[in-house]
């Protein structure tokens, strides 16, 4: 029997130009329940989502409003978050199901997450700050981590100088805290490109750029902006050690990407990123942990990599062995199809 999916996905889904770990993971699991035989009807919805405007309410109340009843609907947590009083009348006469990739810690989303037949988390972190937050059914709350693509392991360089953070320019991804690290090795060889979307808050970008200036680190610091498909591998294919000094993260999709190419990994200790980042099977740790806002950490973190080649040489074959673990898109495909099922 074909099973068949309404989407209800933010209208940026597939924009190159503001690329997000939330619209990569809704595109590559909707493809893959396609390819597994279902039905997908996509339905994506302009706004400034979680924040929309009247009239983006108003779209996303016709497009619930015109479904089938008894319809299977999948709505992407930054639309279904911010419409509790959407969900409430159409709880019972559709079966929903909602995507949380990052929670918004309010009023709302408790409330919208309460009119859900199924809730999937992203990361195990995810599922547990859900139920404990937002005391949820814990049968209700499963969990479809993202996978990854495996790709051939790069080189690296000798010295380890070449520095990537791929992140969209926001506050909550940290490259204030990151651009101040890197100060404090200043004296030290290396560059740091980061790629990104420079859209998303241009008032930070602006601040950023400031800053950058400020410290002298024009020519080594580079905004380089949103990177996808063959540009984004290219990136990553060149890269000695992804940098990540993200506020907040429930999983880090970047980091996997990394850890696929055997590329270690500094990043905070902040959300799921523990987690994600993982252990090799032999326990060893494929990179650093560093308390996020913690420049000081940051730059002896940055440090003891530029320059201790027997640390570059211990991670990087940490990276590779934990490469081997990483599990793929069509386990996520599995994960989310089984969860679906619970809001048959």
């Amino acid at each position: 029997m074909t099973h068949t999916l309404h989407a209800v996905l933010p209208g940026d889904v597939d924009d190159p130009t503001n690329p997000s770990g939330g619209n990569r993971y809704d595109r590559r699991v909707l493809d893959g329940l396609a390819a597994a035989g279902w039905s997908i009807h996509e339905h994506p919805v302009p706004g400034a989502w979680p924040d929309p405007a009247s009239a983006d309410r108003s779209a996303l109340a016709g497009v619930l409003d015109a479904l089938p009843s008894g319809s299977l609907v999948l709505l992407d947590g930054l639309v279904a978050s911010a419409v509790p009083e959407l969900l409430a009348p159409n709880a019972g006469r559709l079966r929903l199901a909602v995507l949380v990739h990052l929670p918004l810690a309010s009023a709302a989303e408790q409330v919208a997450l309460r009119h859900a037949a199924v809730i999937v988390a992203t990361s195990t972190w995810t599922r547990r700050w859900l139920l404990d937050r937002y005391r949820l059914p814990a049968e209700r709350v499963y969990v479809a981590a993202p996978g990854v693509d495996r790709a051939a392991a790069g080189p690296g360089s000798a010295a380890g100088e070449r520095l990537l953070c791929v992140a969209a320019l926001t506050p909550h991804k940290g490259h204030d805290t990151l651009v101040d690290a890197l100060a404090l090795v200043g004296e030290l060889t290396w560059r740091c490109d980061c790629l990104g979307s420079l859209t998303q808050d241009p008032g930070f970008v602006e601040r950023l750029r400031g800053r950058i200036d400020d410290l002298g680190l024009a020519r080594r610091v580079h905004l380089v902006g949103p990177r996808t498909g063959p540009a984004l591998a290219a990136g990553y294919a060149t890269a000695d050690l992804l940098v990540l000094a993200s506020r907040v993260e429930t999983y880090g999709m970047v980091v996997t990407e990394a850890l696929a190419r055997g590329v270690p990994v500094l990043a905070t200790t902040a959300g799921g990123l523990p987690d994600t980042l993982g252990r090799a099977p032999d326990g060893t740790v494929p990179g650093m942990l560093v308390p996020p806002d913690d420049p000081a950490a940051l730059a002896g973190a940055l440090r003891r990599w530029l320059t201790d080649s027997a640390l570059r040489d211990r991670l990087r074959h940490a990276a590779r062995a934990r490469r081997e673990t990483l599990t793929c898109w069509t386990t996520t495909t599995r994960s989310l199809a089984a969860a679906l099922e619970g809001a048959r």
